[in-house]
């Protein structure tokens, strides 16, 4: 898995499946998930159709570049965004959701790719939005998974997945591996696999264990706001997909993210929570491979 200098300072991990001279399809992943949350497997399938598959880790998570010289106090940084110090809660991250999206660009010119399809899944989804608002003669088509719009009132967290995604998790190997159980919280009812999270855990742990970037990507996202008088005058083809089970961003915030862009498609899948199950490959790479024909 290449790492490669996208701009000063930011060096991105990623990889690529299936022939260079098929549709670039760049697929974005969500709050403290390295690239491997895309599945090798749905990678190569989605490949299989005809598409050039780019997954990469963002910043701050995996292999790619860390920013550990500005650390985020999590507890502190909540307290100041619910007191309405806007200013003391920017002064504390260090970098917004638009720079991640100018990341995807980054990466993509770098690759030496104009324009490409633009899936982005969780947070991924939210980086993915503002790839299309920012910069959308570089979007072929946008399609954002299992994401919402920044509006607070639409996909909101159950408690039970809030308390599992805020929850301290251990440090050591055998500890965090042994807490990633508690995601079949949001995962789907029907496939959710415990020892498939510990599996990821443990590649993650293994691969590039950074949990402090998690809080400066929380607070990029938390600070971009709502994205929705931008997103109603969107003119990238849409998708939007959504899990029936999803208790960490409740489906509301899929439904909402279709109604706001005009003309966008909104597929919810049954049996699929904030995850994408093995046996929901089939309904997601057709969708994928429909919408980026």
């Amino acid at each position: 898995m290449p790492i490669i200098d996208v701009a000063p300072g930011i060096s991105l991990a990623h990889e690529c499946f299936g022939d260079p001279d098929d549709a670039p399809v760049l697929l974005v992943m969500g709050l403290g998930a390295q690239m491997i949350a895309w599945d090798e497997g749905l990678c190569r399938a989605l490949a299989d159709r005809g598409r050039h598959v780019i997954r990469f880790d963002n910043r701050d998570c995996g292999r790619s570049t860390a920013f550990d010289d500005h650390p985020v106090d999590m507890a502190r940084f909540i307290e100041t965004v619910k007191a309405g110090d806007l200013a003391a809660a920017l002064a504390m991250v260090p970098y917004r959701l638009t720079d991640m999206a100018d990341d995807g660009f980054a990466l993509l010119t770098a690759l030496g790719i104009e324009r490409a399809h633009v899936v982005g899944a969780s947070m991924g989804g939210m980086i993915a939005q503002r790839m299309a608002l920012t910069r959308p003669e570089r979007v072929l088509s946008l399609t954002s998974m299992m994401s919402t719009t920044g509006e607070p009132e639409y996909g909101r967290s159950t408690p039970e997945a809030r308390a599992g995604l805020f929850g301290p998790r251990p440090d050591d190997r055998a500890g965090y591996i042994a807490a990633a159980e508690r995601e079949l919280v949001w995962a789907s009812r029907r496939y959710g696999d415990a020892d498939e999270l510990r599996r990821l855990a443990a590649e993650s742990y293994d691969r590039g264990h950074h949990p402090g970037g998690v809080a400066r990507q929380m607070g990029a996202m938390v600070l971009d706001g709502s994205r929705a008088d931008a997103l109603r005058g969107l003119r990238v083809p849409t998708l939007v997909i959504h899990g029936l089970d999803d208790t960490l961003i409740d489906p509301s915030g899929g439904r909402r993210t279709a109604e706001l862009v005009p003309g966008a498609e909104l597929l919810l899948v049954p049996d699929m929570g904030h995850d994408r199950p093995r046996p929901l490959w089939p309904v997601l790479v057709d969708a994928m491979a429909r919408h980026t024909a």
